[in-house]
């Protein structure tokens, strides 16, 4: 299993939201409300290293 952790950047108005959409996403098993530079951490699991490219760029980024 390969896990990666993502930083996501939010409108602060829209975090819960954000974070429900990706939390609903296939790959991805957990995600976190964080203080700092960003506002969500997504850990995304999957078993093939090609997929992370699926699950990050294809899923995680287009959730609005």
């Amino acid at each position: 299993m390969i896990t990666a952790i993502v930083s996501v950047r939010a409108d602060v108005q829209r975090i819960p939201e954000v974070a429900t959409a990706i939390a609903d996403l296939d790959g991805v098993t957990e995600v976190y409300s964080v203080t700092g530079d960003v506002d969500l951490v997504a850990l995304v699991r999957v078993r093939e290293h090609d997929q992370l490219a699926d699950v990050i760029a294809d899923k995680i980024g287009k959730v609005s």
